[in-house]
């Protein structure tokens, strides 16, 4: 499905090159995992009536198969702006329902039981616009969860390959996400216990001018040894405590 009026810019939001880039190891890397469980624990706890689960900017469909597996009796929907990314999501998530659909206008109206949004409004200028669009397709009393990246002392090379347009604060995001028409039930950072290794990373990375796909690339090793640290985190989190800083945050709302 191509909602009207939603063909992508050329260089808008993200580079579609990189979707083959992140389907080769989404599976494996030890964030991308972390963030996966992380989600649909939000979901678990906080949702566990779902019925009706629009992801925007699904990519390449990781977390929409991984909902479908864990909520089979849900509907699960999928939009993303490039076919780049959604020929592999097809591939991935083959019963969800894609679209392909610009996030600044959604074609929904109160239809959604949750939407999430997993570091995507960070990618678009007006990400303001995209949470009252969001807001709109959500039925009453509805549910938002949203990942992004955090802490603007972190921006580097790997922000600019990535298309960013910021790292949020928490204050940002929440007030972002308030102004919208939410009520926020749940804000934690992720990513906590690795913090000094993220950042010396991003140091590296901006003295050597290393871009984005070289942050996919963890020595097998340390890829194991970094899931195993973020499975001390999740447990945390699950436990609801809510980690004060860290390289990315989870906010969960509800539509007020």
């Amino acid at each position: 499905m191509l909602a009207p009026g939603h063909e992508p810019r050329p260089g808008e939001g993200y580079d579609p090159a990189h979707y083959e880039t992140l389907a080769a190891v989404e599976d494996t890397h030890f964030w991308f995992a972390a963030r996966m469980r992380i989600i649909i624990a939000a979901l678990q706890q906080h949702f566990p009536g779902l019925r009706r689960f629009l992801e925007v900017g699904c990519g390449t469909g990781t977390v929409l198969r991984a909902v479908g597996a864990r909520f089979p009796a849900v509907t699960v929907s999928g939009s993303e702006l490039f076919p780049e990314g959604l020929a592999i999501a097809r591939r991935r998530a083959p019963g969800a329902r894609l679209m392909q659909m610009d996030a600044r206008r959604i074609p929904f109206r109160e239809h959604f039981d949750v939407i999430g949004a997993f570091d995507v409004i960070e990618h678009i200028e007006d990400d303001v616009r995209v949470l009252s669009e969001i807001h709109r397709a959500l039925k009453p009393g509805g549910g938002l969860v949203v990942t992004v990246p955090q802490h603007r002392w972190l921006w580097s090379t790997q922000d600019e390959q990535a298309h960013h347009v910021r790292r949020y604060t928490r204050r940002e995001l929440v007030q972002k996400v308030e102004d919208a028409g939410f009520e926020v039930r749940r804000v934690t950072s992720f990513v906590f216990l690795l913090l000094p290794v993220l950042w010396l990373s991003r140091l590296r990375a901006k003295a050597s001018g290393h871009g984005v796909p070289d942050e996919f690339r963890a020595a097998r090793p340390l890829n194991a040894l970094f899931g195993l640290v973020m499975t001390v985190e999740r447990a945390l989190i699950n436990m609801g405590l809510d980690l004060p800083a860290g390289g990315s945050l989870l906010l969960v709302a509800l539509k007020r």
